[in-house]
């Protein structure tokens, strides 16, 4: 195993930044060692530094949207919006933390009161992904410090560079370094750290495969929080609906956004038999004017590359198996470059295939699945182990009821996409998409537990039976 982790551009192949895997252990005893100081500070203190971070990312916006496109491949007006977002969730996690967290106090029997109040974990775990590298470990971050709880950081070994800088952010806001660390490392310093006995709570999001791996190994282990966000297979339906291009364009924007590198990306168009020709004309058509480039070039491309090479072999692999196993094509998914991980929307009509494999393909490729009736169309949309995102386009407000109440999901939308969800609002699933902890705005219940109290100032009692005459 390699001492040092190196991070590559995707849309060049060119090396961007590398540095030494951390010591797991002095990392988590550092953490311990701060975490009394952190926890003592004053609640408004913890809230001033907060905002005071989200100065430092403002200030530093254009740097940060540029180096999270070099390191992800990603768009630069997309890199731009996940840097406006790091800044919004800190204002969203404090109306949070005070909505989720608040004090409150009863009058109790004898005069006294009862109080309900709430306090940090300790140490906890972020592992974050490469698809949106400092958004999403960030939403679990600032919930994390606001409660009180310090952060050992552990972003994916493919995008440690926007890691780091994260992480300086907090840093320069004074913050100390002890109290949000970054552990730079692969699967096995992941490993090390989710297992390690001086965590107390481990907040995840990735994939179902590694969301798992961590359940197992804490499955033993009620003492440490778990929240786990986790992949999804979405189904957005297509309904009964005269606006054939602006359905096209809400499926489009589901599947393809990002490379489709979104765990929230719409995997599987559910159409209607009679909608079926028209959708597919109008969905292969604005997918076949997609601009797939670089992040900095002009025009500005509607998508990146995927991650790395690997993502885009596994991704083509699964296209061709789809097609072996009576998947129609289509739009063929196109290998642009054989040195870089450009590849071109992909769409395959799965209809015919007896069994469509359940698993989150993690790219721009759309399945296409035809219907008769809507109790079908419902029961293809459940026809999957995870459950984070669904939407139907079109229908009657009678039809959305019905499919928002049998439909499996965390976020369940009407003529909107199954991604771009408000920070403002819980975000996560069920099933293999999550352990019904969701993040967002619910972020602050997995940060802090709730401590009841009974208190009188000064003890009063007495025993009213089962006493001797004195």
């Amino acid at each position: 195993m390699s001492k040092e982790i190196i991070s590559y551009e995707p849309a060049t192949g060119e090396e961007l930044w590398r540095g030494k895997r951390s010591d797991v252990d002095a990392t988590v005893a550092r953490a311990r060692r701060a975490w009394p100081a952190w926890a003592a500070q004053p609640l408004a203190t913890r809230m001033e530094l907060m905002r005071r971070f989200a100065n430092e990312v403002r200030k530093e916006s254009d740097k940060f949207a540029e180096l999270i496109s070099r390191e992800t491949g990603k768009p630069l007006w997309e890199a731009r919006s996940e840097v406006e977002t790091v800044v919004g969730k800190v204002e969203i996690s404090i109306r949070a933390y005070a909505e989720r967290t608040s004090q409150r106090k009863l009058d109790n029997a004898l005069q006294g009161t009862m109080a309900v109040r709430h306090k940090p974990h300790g140490v906890m775990a972020v592992l974050g992904p490469f698809n949106f590298p400092a958004h999403l470990p960030n939403g679990h971050i600032v919930p994390a410090l606001i409660a009180g709880n310090v952060v050992v950081f552990k972003p994916s070994e493919k995008t440690p560079a926007v890691g780091e800088f994260l992480c300086q952010c907090f840093h320069r806001a004074g913050i100390s370094a002890a109290v949000v660390q970054l552990l730079v490392g692969g699967p096995e310093e992941g490993q090390e750290l989710v297992a390690h006995e001086g965590i107390d709570g481990v907040l995840f999001t990735g994939s179902a495969h590694a969301g798992i791996a961590i359940n197992r190994k804490l499955a033993t282990r009620p003492d440490k929080i778990v929240a786990l966000e986790m992949g999804g297979n979405n189904p957005i339906v297509v309904w009964d609906t005269p606006k054939i291009s602006d359905a096209a364009v809400l499926v489009v924007q589901s599947a393809f956004t990002s490379a489709g590198q979104r765990c929230s990306a719409g995997r599987r168009m559910i159409v209607k038999g009679s909608l079926y020709d028209a959708m597919i004309d109008e969905v292969k058509r604005l997918a076949d004017r997609i601009i797939v480039g670089g992040p900095f070039e002009n025009p500005a491309p509607f998508m990146g590359p995927v991650i790395d090479n690997a993502a885009a072999d596994g991704l083509t692999e699964s296209f061709v198996y789809l097609l072996s196993n009576g998947g129609k094509p289509i739009k063929h998914m196109v290998r642009i470059d054989p040195n870089l991980p450009f590849l071109s929307p992909a769409i395959i009509d799965t209809t015919a295939m007896k069994e469509r494999p359940d698993v989150e393909l993690f790219g721009p490729m759309l399945q296409v699945i035809r219907v008769d009736d809507f109790d079908e169309a419902i029961a293809e949309a459940n026809n999957t182990r995870f459950g984070l995102s669904a939407s139907l386009i079109g229908g009657s407000p009678q039809e959305y009821n019905r499919f928002w109440a049998n439909v499996r999901a965390g976020i369940i939308n009407w003529n909107r996409p199954t991604n771009g969800a408000s920070s403002a609002a819980p975000f996560g699933g069920v099933g293999l998409s999550g352990n019904h902890r969701p993040a967002a705005f619910y972020a602050a219940d997995y940060c802090a537990y709730p401590v009841t109290s009974t208190e009188m100032e000064q003890p009063r009692a007495t025993i009213g039976v089962g006493l001797r005459d004195a």
